[in-house]
This record gives C-alpha cells, structure tokens and sequence, in this order.
C-alpha cells in the first residue's frame, strides 16, 4: 500500500465531512441559547450539548447526502460543486455505510445525554426523544431511500423546519422549560436563511440535477423564479428580525444584525444579475458568511439587550 494512500483518504474524509457547513448549523443553535439568555435562563451545559448533538446531526446529514448522491449518480463528472471522497472512489460504500451508523450511534448518545440534562418532564423527555428521531430520520432520507425527499423538492422546508423552527425554538425550549411566541419570528429568520444556502447550492448545481432526476426546488421553479424566491428568502429573513426587535427590544445595540444587512442584499444582487450555475459557486461561501454574520450579530445583541 502507498504511503500516501491513509493522507488521501483522510482528505477525502474532511471533505465528506464537509466541516465548513457546521458553523451555520450551530448558528441557530447560538440564536436559540441567545434568546434563552435574554429571557434569564441560559443553561451552560445545555447550550454545549445542544451545539454539540447539532453538530453531529449535520456531519450525519453531509455523510448521507454524499452517500445518497453517488448511489443514485447525481454526483456526476458535470456537477459544478467540489468532488466528495465517494465520487473520488477514495471511499467505498461500505465504508461510508460504516461511517453513518456510527454517526448515527453517536448523534444518539448526544441527543440522550441533552434530554437527560434538560428534561424535567416525562411528555418533554418523550417529545424530544421524538424530535430527534424525527431529525436523524430526515438527514438520512435526504438522499437516501426509494423516495429521498431531496429528489421531490421538499429539502427547502425541511431545512425551514429543522434548521430554524426546531433548532432555535428546541434550543430555547431545552433551557428554559417553556415554549415562548416571541422566540418564532428569529427562528424563522434563522431557518429562511439557511434555506437560502441550500437554494444557492441548489442552483450551482441546477443543470446536473436536472439531467440527473433530482428535482430540487430550484430544478422545480427554474433559474429565473428560483432567484426570485432567493429574494423572498432573505428578505423575510430580514423582515422577521426587523419585526422582532421593533417588538420586543430596545437600545441601539438591538440592531447590531443591520450591519450584515449590506453584505445580504449585494449577494442578492449580484445573484439576481447573474443567470449563469457557474456564478453561484462563490456565491454559495458568501451566502454562507452572510447567513453566519447575521445570526451572530442578532444574538449578540440579544445578549447586550
């Protein structure tokens, strides 16, 4: 065996990995910890087990999608976005199936230990136990099964759910024991925005996927209407953190996530003006900063509030 085989397999890994997605899936973990700082009941242990059992969803959920894509061949010679260890042929089916039930086996050992610290309820413990069911169900069924919901263009409102409305609302409701209206409009905020970078990822790879069956939303609606809905996306975002703040908080520093606000609508822009796959791949790091920024900024201004 060559030497340099275990370095290019380790690379191959990383990517799979794909460990530059995980500070946007604890963004919301941090804006739900935020919200529940606001409120006067930040839990430490629950934050970090929170961030932690998020993480692991995320790196499930990568591991799947690379898995899912290369058995079904969308992932293709043609696809613009950056080639994964399986597409490579560094890492074979086996190893990456290997890889998911330990994923699997951890983000549950994770999940367990954040009910047992947070629940207070046997209705809680049993509903979150639930929820993560439900979670490491949808990473796996992105892309994986006869009927991989990716394929049917419904990734959009599963990341609207599980990466706005259960993560920041869970993160929240895990601290401080009771469900809150006004967190709904961050989390909301949160989620569109991570919509929005799976709608850009989405239209880089528009033509592959669509020569390839897998009708993402953006395959479904088309260049054109897709960066209209791009609009819509950050837009509401922004409205939804505008609304909140007018409501609920006061002091200049409440409005700290307004400097991202530049940064937002350029990249709206220039997507809207941009009718080319080949365009978005930068365009995909920045939405992701963008995304990031904002959510950082908003919380904390929640923590300053």
């Amino acid at each position: 065996m060559s030497s340099t085989l275990p370095i290019s397999q380790m690379q191959a890994w990383l990517e799979s990995l794909r460990l530059k997605t995980l500070p946007l899936a604890l963004a919301a973990v941090v804006t739900g910890s935020s919200l529940a700082s606001w409120t006067g009941h930040f839990k430490w242990p629950v934050a970090l087990l929170a961030l932690l059992t998020a993480a692991i969803l995320q790196i499930l959920s990568n591991l799947a999608n690379d898995y899912g894509d290369v058995a079904k061949g969308s992932d293709t010679e043609k696809r613009l976005g950056p080639m994964r260890g399986m597409q490579k042929g560094l890492i074979t089916a086996k190893q990456m199936k290997n890889a998911l039930k330990i994923t699997v086996l951890l983000s549950c050992l994770s999940g367990t230990s954040l009910i047992i610290v947070a629940c207070n309820s046997p209705s809680d413990i049993i509903g979150f136990l639930v929820l993560g069911l439900l979670a490491i169900a949808a990473a796996i069924t992105y892309t994986i099964g006869t009927r991989p919901y990716g394929y049917m263009g419904l990734g959009d409102i599963s990341v609207l759910i599980f990466f706005g409305w259960l993560s920041v609302l869970g993160t929240y409701y895990l601290q401080a024991n009771t469900f809150s209206l006004s967190t709904v409009l961050p989390a909301t905020a949160c989620g569109l925005l991570s919509v929005a970078v799976l709608n850009i990822n989405n239209l880089r790879d528009i033509e592959n996927d669509r020569q390839n069956g897998k009708n993402t939303l953006a395959v479904r609606l088309g260049g054109k209407k897709a960066r209209y809905y791009h609009s819509v996306l950050i837009i509401g975002a922004i409205i939804c953190l505008v609304a909140f703040t007018l409501v609920y908080l006061n002091g200049w520093f409440s409005w700290l996530f307004l400097l991202a606000c530049p940064l937002l609508l350029k990249h709206l822009l220039q997507v809207l003006n941009d009718p080319t796959p080949e365009g978005m791949r930068p365009k995909l790091v920045q939405m992701v900063k963008a995304a990031l920024l904002t959510n950082v900024l908003f919380s904390i201004g929640l923590i300053l509030n």
